[in-house]
């Protein structure tokens, strides 16, 4: 699993459903949801 922070929980949590994704500027990032509340995850580099 990834883990990812999460903003409304305020610490770490693993990612539901991560997708991966690239930047505009072609760095690669990870699109999730966090598991406890719901609110969308990012991190960037993985």
């Amino acid at each position: 699993m990834v883990t990812g922070y999460c903003v409304k929980c305020k610490k770490k949590q693993e990612m539901n459903d991560p997708k991966g994704v690239v930047l505009k500027n072609g760095r690669k990032a990870t699109k999730g949801i966090c598991p406890k509340c719901g609110t969308k995850m990012f991190k960037i580099g993985g």
